[in-house]
Parts: structure tokens; sequence; C-alpha cells
């Protein structure tokens, strides 16, 4: 989810908003090939589908017998639904923890400090000190289990909708299955396990903060460019990564660039780093690339109003932005075991994103107290405390619970500053924008990058 930076005209405006190591272990559904044969005398294979050695002999060099032809076995379809030998089922309904039943989730990837710091991830005292640090913190070590739990619930989830969202698909039918899946792979439960904030389904040159209402009709194109925005948390830890999607190869190089900017932040963060110095090299790479659409150059352009930000525990903004264009404030820095989700944005238009069309995210304000005289509005927020508390939420999630005629007392909540109401944010009709983000960890000795998976 993305902060856009606040407007200097407007001084009380709210905050709204991969190089080359290996990637972490991700659990790929298994298929089996082959039907077990039922004829004791024919070939057996072993576990990898292979026909073990002793049968590779013939059988009538050595006995003057005609060996027995084996017949061609047939690959087993899996139904819908059923899941693989070990792996995930399609749709993904399996949940993570069924899959590493001893409850210890895979590492992201982990990447070396640079510079001052690069001792940190040499150091064997300070690698000491961050393993006994969690035999000491054992709710420390299973926050960090909590957010690869997540990370390897958001990897399993997109890797289904990768492989399935095709033009002719309506954008409801896409956001709900991502978070019909997520749900069931983190096995939801209330506010402890579930999903970070709504589904964003950003289109062209919408950048964020889309996801459909009740009644929209819009329906995926083949010409169209797709961001797919979506979160995981488990005890309040946010997993927040985004990518971006197309039919069209004409569009490459724009997803290139914002993948090779979001991957210089990654490189560049770290503890102690300036984020306006991260946000410089973020322009730099992102700014170095141009697209050719339908005859035309364009420079690919980093959406200059957009940050990544740190995430808190139950706060997907945490008060920190990291700038995706260069800035002059060198007062903020990222500290040891800050949690922020890096992400970029570029765009053939203008840079520049604005407030556009109907509003789908809210937020509840945890440091507005005002009081409420509308009854509904009061019954309302009894609602949004209990399933979200400061975690966002939509009106399609408001419409899951049983609320309506909620849109008046929605409204109240807004303008008393309650709720914090966070519109579609585009930039020009015409241009195309695109997405990618992950979720990393400045660890003592390192940065994981949880989020990372075999797609970016």
């Amino acid at each position: 989810m993305t902060i856009p930076v606040p407007k200097p005209a407007h001084p009380a405006a709210p905050d709204t908003n991969t190089d080359g190591l290996p990637n972490p272990k991700v659990v790929v559904p298994v298929e089996a090939d082959e039907e077990e044969d039922d004829d004791d005398e024919e070939g057996k294979e072993d576990a990898d589908g292979a026909v073990p050695a002793a049968s590779h002999f013939s059988t009538h060099a050595l006995d003057g017998t005609k060996k027995k032809k084996k017949k061609k076995k047939k690959p087993k379809k899996k139904k819908t639904g059923e899941a693989g030998a070990g792996g995930q089922s399609e749709p993904p309904r399996v949940p993570v923890s069924k899959l590493f039943p001893n409850g210890n989730y895979p590492s992201g990837e982990e990447s070396a400090y640079l510079g001052e710091n690069s001792y940190r991830t040499t150091s064997s005292e300070k690698r000491e000190l961050e393993r006994l640090a969690a035999q000491e913190d054992p709710e420390s070590a299973e926050n960090y289990n909590s957010i690869r739990r997540a990370a390897e619930v958001h990897r399993q989830v997109r890797r289904y909708v990768q492989q399935t969202v095709k033009p002719g698909m309506s954008m409801t039918e896409i956001a709900e299955m991502v978070e019909d899946g997520t749900r069931a792979l983190v096995e939801v439960d209330g506010l402890q396990r579930g999903i970070g904030f709504p589904t964003g389904v950003s289109l062209n040159h919408c950048a964020a903060h889309y996801t459909p209402n009740a009644g929209d009709t819009i329906v995926l194109s083949a010409d169209d460019v797709l961001k797919v925005d979506f979160g995981v948390q488990i005890g309040g830890r946010i997993v927040d990564s985004a990518f971006t999607m197309t039919f069209n190869n004409k569009y490459d190089k724009l997803l290139e660039a914002v993948r090779a900017a979001t991957n210089t932040g990654i490189r560049e963060a770290g503890i102690d780093a300036r984020l306006s110095d991260i946000g410089a090299s973020i322009q730099e790479t992102m700014e170095s690339y141009e697209v050719e659409v339908d005859g035309k150059v364009h420079k690919v352009k980093s959406i200059r109003n957009l940050t990544g930000h740190n995430i808190l525990p139950y706060h997907i903004h945490g008060g920190k932005s990291v700038p995706i264009v260069a800035n002059s404030d060198e007062s903020a820095i990222m500290e040891e075991g800050d949690h922020f989700a890096v992400e970029t944005f570029g765009s053939t238009g203008r840079g520049y994103v604005m407030d556009d069309g109907e509003c789908s995210h809210y937020a509840k304000n945890p440091d507005v107290n005002k009081p409420i005289r509308l009854a509904r509005a009061k019954t309302l927020l009894n609602t949004i405390n209990k399933h979200f508390d400061t975690l966002p939420f939509c009106k399609r999630y408001l419409d899951r619970l049983g609320e309506s005629r909620y849109y008046a007392a929605l409204d109240n909540l807004v303008n008393l500053g309650i709720v914090q109401a966070y519109p579609p944010l585009s930039d020009i009709q015409g241009c195309m924008t695109a997405q990618y983000e992950h979720t990393i960890i400045l660890r003592p000795t390192c940065k994981e990058v949880v989020s990372r998976g075999d797609d970016y």
C-alpha cells in the first residue's frame, strides 16, 4: 500500500501512500506425474519417476525371455481444489501451516549491508549477538517467523494470481481471488491473522488505492497495465508487496524500469541510510529508462508524490517515508530493526498523481477522538474497531460483514477525521503506470527481503 507525499500548499494533508542474490525457498505445487502401475511384473519407478537402474538391463539378454513391454502411463490430472503431493492446491486453499508443519517458515533473501555497515554481515560477533538475542527474546524471534509466514502466504497467493488472471476478468473477480486465497492460506482469525489492507487492482493511469466497490463493472482488457498490491498480516506484522501485470509486450520496458528502481531502493537500504539518498538512487535508475508505445517514445518518470514507508504493528504507515525522487531532507534515516515497504512507481505521464474517482480505501485515525452524534456512525465505528482497528479496510469488507446503508455514517466519520479516506491516485488520462514493492527487515547482520520470490 502506498503513501502520497503531502502537498506543500496544505500542511495538514494526511499521509497517503529488487540485485541478484538467491531467492527464498518457495513451496511449489507438486503433481503426480504418473499413475502407479498395478501390475507387479511391470518395472517399478523410484520416487523421482525414474526407472531403477537394474531394470535397464534387457531380460531377453539375460535369460532368453522377451522383456514384457511396459505400458505407457497417463498423467493424473489434478482436480480443481485438490492439493498436489505436499504442495498447494489450485485455487490456493491449503494453509501454509499445513505445508510447514514444524512451524518454521523460509527466510527471505538476505542481502549484505553496504559501505560502513558491511562489517555487520561478516562480523561473527554480530551474528552471535543476533543468535543470542533470538534465544533471549522469543517474542522477537516469533515476530520474524510471523512475518516470514505472512510472506509465504503472499508468494503462494500471487503465484496463482499471476498464472490465472487474464483479460475478460472483472476487477471484483481478481480482487476476490487474491482475498479468498489470502484468508485460506493465513487461516484468518479476526485481528490476529488476515488481510493487511484492501487489495489494490489499479489500472493504467491509476497508480494506487483502487479496489472495486459493490456494483463495479470494470473488466480487464488485453491492453491494460494492472498493479496488484496486497498485504498479509499475522499478529499485526504486515507483509506489503506489489507487482504489475501486462498482456502486451510493448510495456515491458516500463515494468523493467520499475523493477530495477525497486531493486535499487532495496540495495541502497540499510541501517543509518539516509532516506533522501535512497530516493535519489531510485530516481536515477527509474529515469534512465525509456519506453516506446505505439511509435512514441516516453521517458519513464518516478511518480514524485508517492513513496514507500515503514511499517509498525497494525499500522501500514509507520511515519517514515521512502521517497522515490531526490529531496533535500537529510535528517530521516533507516534504523536497526526497522520494517520497511520499499515500493516504486513509474509513469509514462507527468509523474504526479491526484485524487481521482470514487473512494474505496479507508483507515481509522487512532489520534482523533471526537464526540459522535450520529447513532449509525457510532455503530459503524464499533464494527470498524472490532474487525479492523487501525488496519485499512474498504467498502466491500463492510458489505461482507453484513453492514448496509452505511454510506452517510462513513462520510460522517470521515468528516470528523475519525476515519481517513484514501481515494484512488491517478496520473494523467492515457498514460501508463507500473509498481513493484517488497517488504524488508533491517536485521543487525543483514537486510532480509522477506517478500522476495522467484517471480520478482
